[in-house]
């Protein structure tokens, strides 16, 4: 569902607008010690206006560090950062209010209805927020949005896990961001309330030109959502590029899944048709379960990350088959 945001001038107007060749996020050789601990060794992301990157990562890669960086809680050891156009570590109120953040977990209001928070929380970016710039979208609209329409009068301790994940991703929206950070953003949706989230971040994008950065263990989200991903290993981004371009770079071949004699296996392999024809002529009716299906983001992912290869790649965005710049650390 499209969302339209309200402005005292025009719609959606910013006072600090992001020009074409200004992006939303840019992070270079962004560092972070803790004590004799290095978490981040070199980070390099850049995120433009209207552009959904996905940053994944296993379990202390740095994503949560490196994410703070950038919503200006942590301040970094080195490296340049600017986030619409601001270090956040010098990011004002004002320069606040134009960034939208979806934890994964954050502290309940239990006894306020919904609504009443929801528009306690717009009270506040009308207070903050530029004059002349970008409002926060209308209370009753987001609701509809992300589902809660039924659930405006609830008190916020009464919703379900689904429900309360739903009025984060409204809390994290309601100030007509610039820069929309989502952490798990989906987790406890059902599937079609998944789907209806999937559209408005589509329609945010395209009308709004916001920019998204998405964390994330679900890499059917990741693709579904993503424009391009960027993956984080050992503190340091060590691949960028469409999945497309990441399955093309680090996952080549056919994966083959089946089961033989009750045992599952998947292999992959250059060429399925013959790999097929041999394991059918040996194994014969004892071959069961058999998938045939090109490989993925996730392959990609779980290549990178168990070979940890310690040349970070860079993928040519553009249509073409495209080169690999390969960066030496």
């Amino acid at each position: 569902m499209a969302l339209h945001g309200q402005s005292s001038d025009s719609v959606g107007t910013s006072v600090y607008p992001n020009r074409s060749d200004v992006p939303a996020l840019e992070a270079r050789d962004v560092r972070m010690r803790y004590g004799s601990i290095d978490v981040l060794t070199g980070v390099d992301l850049r995120v433009e206006a209207g552009e959904v990157v996905a940053l994944l990562g296993p379990n202390g890669a740095g994503k949560t560090t490196t994410i703070e960086i950038l919503e200006g809680i942590r301040r970094r050891s080195s490296g340049y950062v600017r986030v619409l156009g601001v270090d956040p570590a010098h990011g004002d109120e004002e320069w606040q209010s134009r960034i939208g953040v979806v934890l994964q977990s954050w502290r309940d209001h239990r006894r306020w209805k919904v609504r009443e928070l929801l528009l306690h929380f717009a009270q506040h970016y009308r207070v903050l927020g530029p004059s002349g710039g970008r409002l926060p979208y209308d209370t009753d609209e987001l609701l509809d949005a992300v589902g809660l329409t039924d659930r405006a009068q609830t008190k916020v301790g009464r919703l379900s896990g689904g429900q309360r994940r739903r009025l984060d991703v409204a809390i994290g929206l309601v100030g007509n961001p610039e820069l929309l950070f989502l952490d798990e953003p989906t987790v406890g949706f059902d599937p079609e309330a998944r789907q209806d989230f999937h559209e408005l971040i589509g329609s945010i994008t395209r009308t709004r030109r916001t920019a998204v950065v998405l964390t994330t263990h679900d890499l059917v989200e990741a693709e579904l959502l993503a424009d391009s991903v960027a993956i984080l290993v050992d503190g340091r981004v060590v691949a960028r590029g469409t999945t497309e371009q990441l399955a093309r770079r680090y996952a080549w071949g056919t994966a083959v899944s089946y089961r033989l004699r009750g045992r599952s296996q998947t292999a992959t392999v250059d060429n399925a048709t013959e790999f097929v024809r041999e394991l059918l002529a040996s194994g014969g009716s004892q071959v069961t379960d058999l998938v045939v299906r090109p490989l993925n983001l996730q392959d990609a992912y779980l290549h990178m990350i168990r070979s940890a290869d310690p040349v970070a790649a860079e993928l040519d965005p553009s249509p073409d088959e495209g080169k690999v710049l390969f960066h030496a650390h």
